[in-house]
């Protein structure tokens, strides 16, 4: 276990505050499953935004996908809104090689050439593999390559879906 200590609610403050400058006319929220996806539902609740966000599954376009094969229990791409021609904010929690953001980008334009597509996460770790940055990140920490970071939502019904985080070690 590591002693990095990350106060995720005061990030995601951060991060809401970076997406609200992000935000166009006509955008739409997409997160990224699964941190992403509890961010982006928080965030259209917190910054009222008109409309639903819509969540995204990188299994069917990964670069390991032949090796790992499908996740039974990924949820499925959900995108209740036209794609074609509309600015698209992703929405993740850690952003580490990008080859995830690829995937979720060739996934988006299975739905439609979108009119841009933006990035913004809650924590860039580095360690970057391909030539994909963040518009916006909440925070920048490093990690070991063999340290995993993950955003936690709290199941405690008293807890309203607070955020932490999980370092764990490969």
């Amino acid at each position: 276990m590591s002693t990095l200590h990350l106060d995720a609610e005061a990030l995601y403050a951060d991060l809401a505050r970076g997406v609200q400058r992000l935000l166009q006319p006509d955008c739409a929220l997409v997160g990224i499953w699964s941190g992403g996806a509890w961010l982006a539902e928080r965030l259209q609740q917190d910054l009222k935004l008109p409309g639903q966000h819509g969540v995204i599954s990188s299994a069917l376009h990964r670069d390991d996908f032949g090796s790992k094969g499908m996740n039974a229990s990924a949820d499925h791409t959900k995108l209740p809104f036209e794609v074609e021609g509309r600015h698209i904010l992703l929405i993740d929690d850690v952003l580490y090689t990008g080859r995830t953001t690829r995937a979720v980008i060739n996934e988006l334009f299975d739905f439609g050439r979108p009119a841009s597509v933006t990035l913004a996460v809650l924590v860039d770790r580095g360690g970057r593999e391909l030539p994909i940055e963040p518009a916006f990140s909440a925070a920048r920490v490093a990690l070991a390559p063999h340290q995993r970071l993950s955003l936690v939502k709290s199941q405690d019904p008293g807890d309203h879906g607070r955020f932490s985080f999980d370092v764990k070690e490969d």
